[in-house]
């Protein structure tokens, strides 16, 4: 800003100009590579320092570059750019698709001290306060947009089909790239996450709150992930009959229905079968297949809990079964090696032999010493199995 133009400047311009020279050398360029030389999956979006040792708070999704998260952490390089032209390679820490958050982590001793911002609480809010969003879209690196917070409590679903339940909606323009850059309130304190934009709408964005962002970075800090319950059912929302919400005096109008059940899973040791409806789980009211994801927290991981469900078509009956939920599996990324997977050749594989035929085809019994062959049809003997084989 030119000293001649100060005067032009009011509260607002002033206020926002202030955020961007007090977080704009936090906000930080990251760029993704991941897979092999063959098939290579690259991306870019933004990010931004959290702490002053080299934390960057980022999309789950801009470090994935569309990879799959089912995988635990996918084999790959991120890099990292500031403000000042300052590059580093980034280490992975951990990443949460269901919330879409992630954190990598740079050096930030080698090349001097580091800027970073400090997470507010996104409870505060109130709809119609300043936002300001820095990011990098499209590739034009470190922009500045504002606005204001248009809406609380929004939801959406994330890569895996999950519910992020707590959304802020605001019109500060974000576009591709945008993507994990902070949302700033009026103090310089960041109130959220840039995740995604409504394409073909005007002004219509969503920032993860900062308050999942508290809870979901100490686990990923220590554990690498976000360790969630696990029952092994597969269900679907289900609304619950008026008769029998006055006949138990439920207070809720919904419930999950199980669909089907896993084998070897907690919910079929448990005794939990298909057409159940669940209600409940340790006194905490389950209304939506989302309300039971939010429920099954790290802390109810291989801890007895107590479900309450619903059995029966005609008479349905509550129940309350012990449950033990475990923690839910992540498998992780087989970098294949260069010349593993067979070529295809042109003769086709022999198959094994199979002494099938010849079990149906014959019945044999050991009678004292010897065996006799009922149907009077005796292959050679090395085609059975050791264990028919007659004796000689």
């Amino acid at each position: 800003m030119g000293a001649t133009d100060a005067f032009l400047l009011d509260a607002y311009s002033q206020t926002v100009s202030d955020v961007v020279d007090r977080i704009g050398p936090s906000v930080a360029l990251v760029k993704t590579a991941l897979g092999g030389s063959r098939r290579r999956s690259q991306g870019s979006g933004s990010g931004f320092l959290f702490t002053p040792d080299g934390y960057v708070l980022t999309n789950s999704h801009v470090v994935r570059a569309g990879q799959d998260s089912k995988i635990l952490r996918p084999q790959g390089k991120w890099q990292v750019s500031l403000a000042d032209m300052r590059e580093f390679d980034a280490r992975w820490v951990g990443d949460d698709p269901d919330s879409d958050l992630a954190v990598l982590q740079i050096d930030g001793q080698s090349q001097g001290a580091l800027t970073h911002a400090t997470l507010g609480q996104s409870k505060t809010l109130k709809r119609g306060e300043i936002a300001i969003a820095i990011g990098n879209p499209l590739g034009f690196e470190h922009t500045v947009t504002s606005g204001i917070v248009s809406a609380l409590g929004r939801s959406m679903r994330a890569s895996t089909g999950r519910l992020i339940a707590d959304v802020i909606q605001t019109d500060a323009a974000l576009n591709p790239g945008n993507s994990g850059g902070p949302l700033l309130n009026s103090r310089a304190q960041v109130i959220g996450v840039n995740t995604a934009l409504i394409r073909g709408a005007q002004a219509i964005c969503f920032a993860v709150a900062v308050d999942i962002a508290h809870w979901v970075i100490p686990q990923l800090l220590r554990d690498g992930r976000v360790r969630r319950g696990y029952l092994g059912i597969e269900g679907s929302n289900f609304a619950v009959d008026r008769r029998i919400q006055l006949g138990f005096e439920l207070k809720q109008q919904s419930g999950v229905r199980v669909q089907s059940v896993e084998g070897a899973s907690p919910a079929q040791a448990a005794g939990i079968r298909a057409g159940d409806i669940l209600l409940g789980i340790d006194g905490v009211s389950i209304d939506s297949i989302d309300a039971l994801h939010q429920a099954l927290g790290f802390e109810r991981i291989n801890r007895h809990c107590m479900i309450k469900l619903l059995r029966g078509s005609k008479a349905a009956q509550p129940l309350y079964l012990g449950i033990t939920p475990i923690e839910r599996g992540y498998r992780r990324a087989r970098p294949k090696l260069l010349g593993s997977e067979p070529k295809p050749t042109g003769a086709k594989p022999r198959p094994k032999q199979d002494c099938r035929l010849f079990r149906r085809r014959l019945e044999v019994r050991r009678r004292s010493w010897r065996w006799l062959v009922v149907n009077r049809h005796r292959p050679p003997c090395w085609r059975l199995p050791r264990r028919l084989r007659p004796d000689r």
